[in-house]
């Protein structure tokens, strides 16, 4: 009867340990709190998401090589110089397996100034579920992601702007 008992209670361990894991590993989705990360930006400066608690965070996955993600950047650009000094942070998060080398020459080939952020084995954009490039989070000051968009958008339109500062107020 002992040996049975522990055999039980062995198994729902285990079927428990499973239930755990796979929770973990479900996609980012709106509505739940952003999964925490730290990558390594350009100059080699670890940059955590958690840290950032307190600011709206725009947490955007792209890649050089992408058509819609170069044709997206340059309304980033315009939404960073907008926003700053506000409340917000951005972290455009690059998938390219060539890392800071690749993002550095399409910086300097674009004249791109943006908060880049290093992914290079994938582990954060599979955190996040992420299907392809580019795709987007938008995290409010509490951590909690209000928003995915996948796909390019004009991220300097006065209408989304708007919409991202309400984000950044709001309770």
């Amino acid at each position: 009867m002992k040996r049975l008992i522990v055999a039980v209670l062995l198994v729902a361990a285990l079927a428990a340990a499973g239930c755990a894991k796979k929770q973990a590993e479900l996609p980012a989705v709106e509505g739940s709190a952003a999964p925490d990360f730290t990558l390594k930006d350009l100059s080699g400066k670890p940059v955590q998401l958690s840290a950032l608690k307190g600011k709206l965070v725009l947490v955007n996955f792209w890649a050089t090589w992408c058509p819609p993600c170069r044709e997206e950047i340059p309304s980033m650009v315009k939404l960073n110089q907008a926003m700053q000094g506000k409340n917000f942070q951005m972290l455009a998060i690059s998938i390219d397996e060539g890392g800071k080398g690749a993002v550095e020459d399409f910086f300097k080939r674009g004249g791109v100034t943006l908060p880049a952020l290093l992914d290079t084995d994938g582990q954060v954009s599979r955190r996040y579920g992420t299907t392809g490039v580019p795709e987007t989070f938008v995290v409010d000051p509490k951590g909690i992601i209000r928003k995915k968009v996948v796909g390019g958008l004009d991220w300097s339109h006065p209408e989304v702007i708007q919409a991202l500062q309400e984000l950044m107020t709001a309770k």
